[in-house]
């Protein structure tokens, strides 16, 4: 699926770059797994090759992608209503792990809205900062540029 060289996007930690893949024996099998490392921390992650799809590795998304995310940034509508603190958590941890970059969109949209309202707490902040991030950084990638004009154009939207 993915060759060396290649740029993937990990659930929840973002886009990475496919190093190398390697034959490791593991209770007696062998089996093979793309070394990712994750361009924002430097992290380096096992991913194996027959399970990459399954634990949500995917492609950046392509050009005529972009105007969907932008669309779900521009929507007022809150997709976790009315729930309480550590629901909307949970429900919006889930949207993370998804590895898919609308329903990222979702949440930073989801948890900019809310915060013009009343305070998030510090979990909701925290999850705030990774959602931007994650977004920002595979949205400039995919545009080729800077993260800073990005940001600009989203903070533009949700304002």
């Amino acid at each position: 699926m993915f060759k060396i060289g290649d740029l993937a996007v990990y659930p929840a930690h973002g886009v990475g770059r496919i190093e190398c893949v390697e034959t490791k024996t593991i209770g007696g099998k062998k089996q093979d797994f793309y070394i990712m490392r994750i361009l924002e921390n430097d992290m380096k992650i096992m991913i194996p090759t027959h399970n990459a799809e399954a634990v949500g590795l995917r492609e950046l998304i392509g050009q005529q992608d972009i105007s969907r995310v932008y669309d779900i940034l521009q929507t007022r509508e809150v997709s976790v209503n009315g729930a309480t603190w550590n629901r909307r958590y949970r429900e919006y941890m889930e949207k993370i792990k998804t590895g898919s970059i609308y329903e990222l969109a979702e949440v930073l949209r989801d948890l900019t809205v809310l915060k013009g309202d009343k305070e998030l707490s510090f979990g909701e902040r925290k999850m705030l900062d990774t959602a931007r991030t994650l977004l920002l950084k595979e949205l400039s990638i995919v545009r080729s540029v800077s993260e800073d004009e990005v940001e600009r154009e989203i903070r533009e939207i949700l304002t």
